[in-house]
């Protein structure tokens, strides 16, 4: 038996490691191996091989976002899906004749007395005519599209339903309880909120935001207009609060300080849903003049009075 000579062995072509069966003249631009064109991965730089790419993806960090949240291909989709639920939910509305309005409505009364807490929430999804939608929904796709890529899908999303809730909890607490009202307002004041947050963090100019903001504020203050700047104000607050926290403490504690301030302040909203409740059922118990205990209890605005029994306001309050 002889062996082959050196000579040989040098005109042997090279074959990919992966596949020794097949011819290779290619090699990964890491680890110079053989690769055939199965196993090649583009690279910066030439090709590598499959192995090199997944050992570059361990030590590569993943990009993030302001707050710490994952870079997504779509940076507007639960903004997106935001603005489908409402649009949907305002054309059940119109098809059911308001009855879907008077159901899921904020009216403070129907909370207090018959538990119906969800009311909180579900009125920031419902809208009392074409203008009103369309100049949120409008609001929601502009500040909407420039805070979710920065905050992220989970968080942004965190702030929209807490700023709502916020927005009604502060409705509730101040509003006479027979006052109704609806809107997705309170929300995307929350999300103004967590605008100028982000602006402030990155050292934007913020001067042209606070001017849209002070606008805005103003209008719901002009009579005849029924805009529930209460939950305006409510949505603000938290929107700014929740969001300082998300992209203002040290990034090693960053997530757990964002889930302890969710937790926090709905467990606020919570508890002053709680006392509202206690206070406007101790104004109906039997052992006061239920007109003047509501009167007293109703910070903004009064309940009217007819035949004896406080009906409060008889107009819906946009938001």
């Amino acid at each position: 038996m002889t062996e082959p000579s050196s000579d040989d062995a040098a005109s042997t072509p090279p074959t990919c490691y992966r596949h020794p069966g097949r011819e290779s003249h290619i090699r990964c631009a890491r680890c110079d191996r053989a690769i055939c064109p199965d196993c090649m991965v583009s690279a910066a730089v030439g090709f590598q091989c499959p192995e090199c790419v997944d050992e570059g993806r361990k030590t590569t960090r993943e990009a993030r976002n302001l707050a710490g949240g994952a870079i997504h291909g779509d940076p507007m989709l639960v903004t997106k899906i935001l603005i489908g639920i409402n649009v949907a939910l305002f054309m059940v509305q119109v098809a059911t004749d308001d009855r879907v309005t008077s159901r899921f409505a904020m009216q403070g009364l129907a909370v207090a007395l018959e538990g119906e807490w969800w009311r909180l929430m579900t009125s920031a999804f419902l809208h009392t005519g074409i203008t009103h939608i369309a100049l949120n929904m409008l609001a929601l796709w502009l500040i909407g599209g420039a805070v979710e890529p920065r905050l992220g899908r989970w968080r942004y999303l965190t702030v929209y339903l807490l700023s709502a809730l916020g927005g009604s909890v502060l409705s509730y607490a101040v509003d006479s309880p027979f006052q109704a009202s609806v809107g997705a307002s309170g929300a995307v004041f929350g999300l103004f909120g967590a605008l100028f947050v982000l602006m402030r963090r990155l050292r934007f100019e913020v001067g042209g935001l606070i001017s849209i903001m002070v606008i805005n504020v103003v209008i719901g203050f002009i009579p005849g207009l029924n805009i529930n700047w209460r939950a305006h104000l409510g949505g603000l607050i938290v929107g700014t609060v929740l969001t300082a926290v998300m992209v203002y403490t040290p990034q090693s504690r960053r997530l757990a300080a964002s889930v302890v301030a969710s937790v926090v302040v709905l467990v606020g909203c919570v508890g002053v849903t709680v006392w509202r409740t206690d206070q406007i059922n101790s104004c109906l118990d039997g052992s006061q003049n239920p007109n003047t205990c509501l009167d007293d209890i109703t910070i903004v605005g009064a309940s009217a009075v007819v035949g004896g029994v406080a009906t409060g306001a008889a107009v819906e309050a946009s938001r």
